[in-house]
């Protein structure tokens, strides 16, 4: 007779908890995606060039009403609380201090790729759309390109764009703003 295995998937609460009593530090490089601890894979000079640089382009273009988060968790609901590369946050006066932003509070989010893009393409690219984020940029490096996601419909997007050197992209919420697709890559 066969066993079958079942998973212990953990919640947020419970994935907090394991960082008070010090089973996660603040050096382990970890998120929580479908109730499992998911080891982030290490920074690269290239990825971080590209968050940076991006980072820096919406600070110039945005507006201060908007809120610009770097690697810091979102809380997608109780199973998921991903770090993405950047999310572009409704302003609240408080900075999300009492608690991450949940899928409400975003309206963009961007993965930067080099080693992770399959798995940011088929994990988390359906994880925003099933939460309603609005948007969502993949940036893969390695082909230099950027897939901008839009309209999101159960899990997935309705509209994709794919964009490369030398195109413009509508930056959301910064009226008549176009980001160089050149100067995000750093091309």
């Amino acid at each position: 007779m066969a066993v079958q295995q079942v998973k212990r998937l953990i919640n947020v609460d419970e994935y907090y908890r394991m960082a008070e009593v010090g089973i996660l530090t603040e050096h382990d490089q970890v998120e929580l995606i479908h109730g499992e601890i998911i080891k982030m894979s290490p920074i690269g000079s290239k990825h971080a060039a590209v968050v940076d640089r991006i980072n820096n382009l919406l600070k110039m273009h945005l507006s201060d009403q908007l809120i610009i988060r770097v690697q810091n968790p979102v809380k997608i609901n109780d199973l998921n609380e991903p770090e993405p590369d950047i999310s572009l946050l409704r302003f609240k006066d408080d900075y999300y201090a009492e608690k991450h932003p949940e899928p409400k509070d975003i309206l963009l989010v961007i993965e930067v790729s080099d080693t992770t893009f399959s798995y940011d393409k088929e994990v988390k690219l359906p994880l925003y759309a099933a939460a309603g984020i609005p948007e969502f940029w993949l940036i893969n490096i390695d082909k230099q390109e950027i897939e901008v996601h839009r309209n999101p419909a159960d899990d997935v997007y309705k509209n994709i764009s794919l964009h490369r050197k030398g195109d413009t992209l509508d930056l959301p919420h910064a009226a008549g703003a176009n980001l160089d697709t050149s100067v995000l890559l750093g091309l």
